[in-house]
């Protein structure tokens, strides 16, 4: 994929938006609307661009596999920014279609407010455009007022399940956020500790043999250090590469829903884990 400096600019120049993604949308030379990975990753709560990055995969591959190309939403780009040795440094991004950052939100790690905000703004942004594309030519007929408000509706609809999804999610992010790292990750160590009530104080050695139970099932037998891969795709744990004993091996993070999963399976009390 080649990756060029676009000439484009900024949607909201000389104006005031009320919505920060409006505030970052672009115009292309033909007037079309797009946006930056690079700034959607900060809007969307992501300080890291390798994590976001795979939100972007995730995000074309869903786009593969209903048949489309994802070369029409996610075009490659360059992007200036602070950093290197003159002061700024050029680094990979996209542009993005409304299609394909709808997409990207839709990939994102719903328990991010921020990104339930994203995932909000352009399911709003996509039925504006469908409502424009399918208006019709006589908007005073009772058929034409009857196909707005079951699209309306069906907007609505969609509004209120995000923000159903954001209530839900919400406790279950700050529940561990105690235990979490700097990537929102938690350790098999400090799994067992905040689990405690649970396993009995089991160490990391013992708290990981019992997660290769089979009543738990979740760490491979075969592969004992890393889950099964349903745990990865249903967004429980995550496989990192770090140093140990200078050599880098992989070793598996949970997630907060990952913990939140093992303590509803090991009947965990609902009150809130200490440090």
């Amino acid at each position: 994929m080649s990756f060029t400096n676009d000439t484009i600019v900024s949607a909201s120049d000389g104006k005031s938006e009320g919505s920060p993604f409006d505030g970052i949308m672009l115009l292309d030379h033909n007037g079309e609307e797009r946006w930056s990975a690079r700034d959607l990753q900060i809007l969307m709560g992501y300080e890291r661009w390798e994590r976001f990055d795979d939100v972007v995969v995730r995000a074309k591959e869903t786009i593969s596999a209903a048949g489309l190309d994802p070369l029409d939403h996610f075009r490659g780009a360059a992007k200036t920014i602070a950093g290197g040795r003159w002061g700024k440094q050029s680094v990979v991004d996209y542009r993005l279609t409304r299609f394909g950052a709808y997409h990207v939100t839709l990939a994102g790690d719903g328990r991010k407010p921020e990104v339930a905000a994203a995932k909000t703004y352009f399911a709003v942004k996509t039925r504006e455009a469908e409502l424009a594309t399918a208006a019709p030519a006589v908007p005073d007929s009772p058929e034409a007022h009857l196909a707005l408000a079951q699209n309306y509706l069906a907007a609505a609809t969609e509004l209120v399940a995000t923000k159903k999804e954001l209530a839900v999610a919400a406790p279950k992010a700050g529940k561990w956020e105690a235990f979490c790292n700097s990537d929102g990750l938690i350790d098999m160590g400090t799994a067992a500790k905040a689990l405690r009530s649970a396993t009995g104080g089991l160490g990391r050695t013992k708290f990981m043999d019992r997660l290769r139970e089979d009543d738990l099932h979740f760490l491979q037998v075969q592969n004992p250090r890393l889950p099964y891969e349903a745990h990865i795709k249903a967004g429980r744990a995550e496989v990192k590469m770090v140093e140990a004993r200078h050599q880098w091996v992989e070793q598996t993070f949970l997630t907060p829903r990952g913990l939140d999963w093992l303590a509803d399976k090991l009947a965990v009390g609902s009150a809130l884990p200490t440090v």
